[in-house]
């Protein structure tokens, strides 16, 4: 082994999915605290909020080590307001799972995250779900997550020789004023984050949807200013 491959085997990496919301943005920045080098994977699922990958290009060219935006159109199942032709709920946040939830998701996008991983020599994955202020999709409780790490350490070849994955979500148990807290203490620039779900034309956040709201109750909660641009407010 040469000492190029030596160094590089000594690097710690993390496989971090990046919406390019701001609980991502926080969740990779949390990750390279930690040690590890950032690969970022965004997936492209065909979301109605597609300025969202703009925003994850962005924030991956300060923080990640390589980026990958990985096409996988789930418009092809529908099944939700993100993915198909329903609307966007704009009356406030509800009890319930609203229609916002993709079907499955989380469940997807670690699995891809998990066979990066794999096949990058990384043992740990970072995801940023929260199961306070959320919208209640159920593949954002603490119970997935425990499943989901359970799943990759029987279902890879590295599992079963010995080397496991731990699943990381530094965010679970944080509010979102305790999300914006970590963003200002973590010096990022909250305002390259999207994290609307049906923005204008032009980019801006709609300020009435479920995402904009928590999102604006947090920097507002936090005592923070928040560098979102809205279309409207609540």
């Amino acid at each position: 082994m040469d000492r190029a491959e030596a160094r590089d085997r000594a690097v710690k990496r993390a496989v971090v999915l990046l919406s390019g919301g701001l609980d991502s943005m926080v969740c990779a920045a949390l990750a390279r605290e930690q040690g590890f080098a950032v690969l970022a994977l965004t997936v492209d699922y065909g979301q109605r909020h597609r300025v969202e990958i703009d925003a994850a290009r962005t924030i991956a060219a300060s923080l990640a080590e390589r980026h990958i935006i990985l096409p996988l159109d789930l418009t092809a199942f529908g099944g939700s307001a993100l993915t198909a032709d329903i609307a966007v709920p704009k009356g406030g946040v509800e009890a319930g799972i609203p229609v916002t939830y993709v079907p499955a998701r989380n469940t997807v996008f670690l699995s891809v995250a998990l066979a990066w991983a794999e096949a990058a020599g990384a043992r740990d994955l970072f995801v940023g779900v929260n199961a306070l202020d959320y919208s209640g999709y159920p593949d954002c409780r603490p119970e997935f997550i425990e499943a989901f790490e359970n799943l990759a350490n029987r279902a890879t070849k590295a599992g079963v020789e010995g080397e496991g994955f731990t699943i990381h979500a530094p965010l679970q148990h944080m509010t979102k004023a305790d999300i914006a807290r970590e963003a200002a203490r973590l010096r990022l620039d909250a305002g390259l984050s999207h994290s609307c779900y049906d923005p204008a034309a032009d980019g801006g956040a709609c300020g009435l949807c479920d995402a904009c709201r928590l999102r604006a109750k947090g920097f507002e909660e936090a005592g923070l200013a928040d560098p979102t641009r809205y279309a409207a407010r609540r």
